[in-house]
């Protein structure tokens, strides 16, 4: 059962990698609706069709946040985190493969970036940005969510941090969807990819404390 749901969180985050960061390559980054669209549609599309195996994290911020919050345990979470990284990489693979077929530039994958607005900057975004999201996530399937719209809460929660962080990070708030694009680009999107690693798992923890004394609590 545990590896069912490891493979489901294989290929949530794979569809969300591919169609997330591809679709962000093929407009070239500057469609800021439409790219924060196809990362929601995607969450959206998951959460429907995985989310009775797995709970759709697809992400390790999320993961991180429901092992804090005791509510997968941590060979669970650990699970979860390997299908994660593993789908993330296969999406980007594939998103190249998909790229030198068609005769694209390669050099963009969809990483993230601190360029714009610098390392610090990056970081505390990266944070606020993760914590709003991950917040909908617990909300949503906490104690007082309601599940039947989860999935539309949680993908339109992150269409809302795409919309603000496109144009200064690219957005990350999963590591496993920045840190795919980092390896195949190298160079200053490996350098900086710590940022896009930490900074989420510091948002998704704080979410889960949050989300534990307020969102939850019956005082």
């Amino acid at each position: 059962m545990e590896l069912k749901k490891g493979l489901a969180e294989f290929v949530g985050t794979f569809v969300l990698v591919l169609f997330g960061t591809g679709t962000a390559v093929v407009t070239g980054g500057e469609d800021v609706l439409t790219i924060a669209m196809a990362f929601g549609l995607s969450i959206v599309a998951m959460a429907y069709s995985i989310g009775t195996i797995s709970g759709c994290h697809v992400n390790p911020a999320v993961t991180i946040g429901m092992w804090v919050n005791k509510r997968i345990d941590t060979k669970t979470a650990g699970i979860y985190i390997i299908g994660q990284v593993l789908g993330g990489l296969l999406a980007t693979a594939t998103l190249l493969f998909i790229l030198n077929s068609a005769g694209l530039e390669t050099s963009n994958l969809g990483q993230n970036s601190t360029a714009t607005v610098g390392t610090f900057a990056a970081v505390v975004i990266e944070i606020i940005l993760t914590f709003v999201f991950v917040t909908v996530v617990m909300g949503v399937t906490g104690k007082k969510g309601d599940g039947k719209f989860a999935g539309l809460a949680i993908g339109f929660g992150l269409v809302l941090v795409h919309l603000l962080g496109i144009k200064l990070t690219g957005t990350s708030v999963n590591p496993a969807r920045s840190l795919a694009p980092a390896i195949f680009a190298g160079g200053d999107a490996l350098k900086d990819v710590w940022v896009f690693i930490v900074a989420p798992l510091i948002g998704g923890v704080l979410a889960a404390v949050f989300a534990k004394n307020v969102l939850d609590s019956e005082k």
